[in-house]
């Protein structure tokens, strides 16, 4: 591995040590980083601000297909988990801040038992955001283990959404905290419309079609079925305007680059590139 990355991970984990001890953690939009910041929380928010622009520092002053092609190269060095060890991923990335023995249901919002993870009613799941059937990447190493897109979620809310695309309306679905489904879409409850669009966006530029797995890419429609498309791209810009990261998102990003994976989501420290890309 080359030194500068080397460096970019040592300085990430300096900084996200101090956000895992509980300290707030800024969005890393140019407003919020230039924002002033309470005495006590300035050190740290100044040291990860630092430390993900030397992670991004190949990025830096890239538009478009040369910014894609940038955030490809430097996401792609990750490590990679095998699908029975996201289970234990997923209780530290998505554990409550309420409560370190439950993790925080993506689709519901319900606080869950760690323990209680398993294919029953009453369980939680492994929910693949980017639905495997598109792509056809099924759990096998890699798309399909990919944490930055895997969830937790209720088995029965995780069997509502399916495969289907993400569009706006629909009916409720039961349990679902507020999300809405029908025949070909679904829709996320409002506190997570982001994360969920920020998550899309990671999968179409880290699988770009060459390292044996399909070019992932969000597109205009619904019923996208086995095509490694998934829709629809205009929702998802706007959700991701719409419900900016916060801290439970950031904290997510900055343990998987500590503890497992060891990338980011760019999309996450720089929202922002989304409109730049698409």
């Amino acid at each position: 591995m080359p030194a500068v990355r080397i460096r970019r991970r040592k300085a990430v984990a300096l900084a996200s040590a101090a956000v895992l001890a509980g300290l707030a953690v800024p969005a890393l939009t140019p407003a919020t980083a230039g924002a002033s910041a309470p005495a006590h929380e300035a050190p740290a928010a100044q040291a990860r601000v630092a430390a993900v622009a030397d992670y991004y520092e190949s990025a830096e002053g890239k538009t478009g297909e040369a910014l894609r092609s940038a955030l490809n190269s430097i996401v792609s060095d990750q490590t990679k988990l095998s699908y029975s060890a996201v289970w234990d991923a997923l209780k530290e990335t998505d554990e409550d801040p309420s409560n370190s023995g439950n993790v925080i249901l993506l689709y519901s919002g319900v606080s869950r038992s760690k323990s209680a993870n398993g294919g029953n009613t009453g369980d939680w799941n492994r929910e693949h955001v980017w639905a495997k059937s598109h792509g056809d990447f099924g759990t096998s190493t890699g798309p399909g283990t990919d944490i930055h897109h895997l969830r937790p979620s209720d088995v029965q809310v995780n069997s509502a959404r399916g495969n289907k695309d993400f569009d706006n309306g629909g009916s409720a679905v039961a349990n679902g905290g507020g999300s809405l489904t029908d025949s070909d879409s679904f829709e996320p409850r409002d506190a997570v419309k982001g994360d969920v669009a920020r998550m899309i966006f990671y999968m179409a530029v880290r699988y770009e079609g060459t390292d044996g797995w399909p070019d992932l890419e969000p597109n205009g429609s619904v019923n996208n079925g086995s095509a490694p498309y998934i829709g629809k791209l205009d929702v998802l810009k706007a959700w991701n305007e719409q419900d900016p990261p916060d801290s439970f998102e950031q904290r997510r990003n900055d343990v998987i680059y500590e503890s497992f994976q060891h990338n980011r989501n760019p999309f996450i420290d720089h929202p922002e590139w989304v409109e730049s890309i698409w």
